[in-house]
C-alpha cells in the first residue's frame, strides 16, 4: 500500500517540479530563454495544474506518512552506516515534502507567518526534494516494480484505504478546480479566489490603495512615455491613447496562486504604439507602472510578446473603463503571461 501511494506521489512531486520550473522561469526568465506568447493559456493551464494538483497531493502525503510511520520509529533508529544515510534521505525528503505544501497552501491563502521570502524557498526547496525523491526511488526500485504486478488486496482493507485516498484528492480537485477553469467555479468552495467576483467581474490580488497609486493615477495632467531606444520619444494623455486605434482581446488574468479569470479587455496594441515611437524588430521592452516600489514594479516585455497583435495595453476590460484596482488608466495585459507580469498603472515605456 505504501509503495502504490509512493508511485503516486512521485508522479505527484514531479509534474509539480515541472509546472513550478516552468512558472519560476517565465516570472525569472534567464537570457537564453524567450517564452512564445502563444498559446494564449499555457501559463493558465501550467499554474492551475500546479496549485491545484499540489492541494490534491495533501491527502496522498498524509496517507503515505500514516502508511509508514511504524518503520520511521522503528528502534534501533540507525543499524549501520548505509541505514543512517538512508534514513537522513527519508528524513530530507518527508521534512521536504512537508515544508513543500504547508508553505504552498499557506501561499494561496495569502498568509505569511514565516520569516523568508516564499517564492526563493520554495523553488531551492524544490530541487532539494527531488534529489531526495530521486534517490529514495532508486533505492526501493526493486519493490516499486514487484509492486506495479501486482493489485491491492480486496476488501475494506487496503483497497478501501486506498479509494478513500484518491476519493479525497479528488474532492479537493472538484472544490478547487473551478479558480482556474469557470465552468466549475460554483463549486470552487475552497478555492482563495474565484472568477467573477471583484471589480468589473474579475478578482483582485493589490489594490490601488496598497499599492500607493490612487492620487497619481487620478492625476488629469497623466502621460504616457515611450522612451529609450526610439527613434522618437512619445508622450500620450489619456485622451490621446482613447484617440488612437483600438482593439479587442480576450484573455485571462493567470495568477501565481493558481487562479485565473478570463476577460474581454479594449485598448492600444504594444506594437502600434513602439512603432508609432520607431524601434527595432528585436528590441525588449520595460514596462513601468506608477508605483513607488515593489518587486513587480516593472516587467519585461520580449519581441514573441510585443510582435503579438493581442497584446494590449489596456483602456478598458468587460465594456467599461479599467477600474482603479484594475489599473486605471493603462494596463499591460498579453497572452501567456503570469499574472504579476501584467503590469498595472502603467506610466513608462521604455526600450532596450
Amino acid at each position: 500500500m505504501a509503495a502504490w501511494l509512493g508511485i503516486a506521489l512521485g508522479l505527484s512531486f514531479t509534474t509539480a517540479f515541472v509546472t513550478g520550473l516552468i512558472s519560476h522561469f517565465m516570472q525569472h526568465p534567464p537570457d537564453w530563454t524567450v517564452w512564445p506568447s502563444r498559446p494564449v493559456n499555457l501559463y493558465r493551464f501550467t499554474q492551475g495544474l500546479h496549485v491545484i494538483g499540489g492541494l490534491a497531493t495533501i491527502p496522498l502525503l498524509l496517507a503515505k506518512l500514516w502508511t509508514v510511520y511504524p518503520k520511521l520509529l522503528r528502534w534501533p533508529p540507525v543499524r549501520s552506516v548505509g541505514h543512517a544515510i538512508e534514513r537522513i534521505l527519508v528524513f530530507v525528503l518527508v521534512g521536504g515534502s512537508l515544508f513543500q505544501l504547508v508553505t504552498g497552501l499557506l501561499n494561496v491563502a495569502y498568509w505569511y507567518p514565516f520569516p523568508f521570502f516564499f517564492p526563493t524557498a520554495h523553488y531551492w526547496t524544490a530541487y532539494i526534494l527531488i534529489g531526495a525523491l530521486v534517490v529514495h526511488v532508486t533505492n526501493e526500485w526493486a519493490k516499486v516494480r514487484r509492486t506495479v504486478m501486482t493489485r491491492p488486496e480486496d476488501g475494506l482493507g487496503r483497497r478501501g484505504f486506498l479509494l478513500t485516498v484518491a476519493a479525497a484528492g479528488g474532492t479537493v480537485v472538484l472544490t478547487t478546480v473551478g479558480e482556474a477553469f469557470s465552468p466549475l467555479a460554483k463549486l470552487a468552495v475552497l478555492a482563495p479566489r474565484r472568477p467573477g467576483v471583484g471589480p468589473q467581474g474579475l478578482p483582485v490580488n493589490k489594490s490601488a490603495a496598497a499599492a500607493g497609486v490612487i492620487t497619481a493615477a487620478r492625476d488629469p495632467g497623466y502621460r504616457l512615455h515611450v522612451a529609450g531606444r526610439v527613434e522618437r520619444e512619445v508622450f500620450l494623455s489619456l485622451d490621446d491613447l482613447n484617440a488612437l486605434p483600438s482593439h479587442m482581446a480576450r484573455l485571462p488574468i493567470a495568477c501565481v496562486e493558481g487562479w485565473s479569470a478570463e476577460a474581454t479587455w479594449k485598448g492600444v496594441r504594444l506594437r502600434d504604439l513602439l512603432h508609432m515611437a520607431g524601434v527595432s524588430q528585436d528590441a525588449r521592452v520595460r514596462i513601468e507602472s506608477l508605483e513607488r516600489g515593489g518587486l513587480y514594479r516593472t516587467s519585461w516585455v520580449d519581441p514573441p510578446h510585443w510582435h503579438d497583435p493581442l497584446t494590449l495595453l489596456a483602456l478598458e476590460v468587460n465594456g467599461s473603463p479599467l477600474d482603479l484596482d484594475h489599473g486605471h488608466p493603462c494596463r499591460l495585459i498579453a497572452p501567456n503571461r503570469p499574472g504579476v507580469l501584467q503590469t498595472k498603472w502603467v506610466h513608462k515605456v521604455v526600450v532596450v
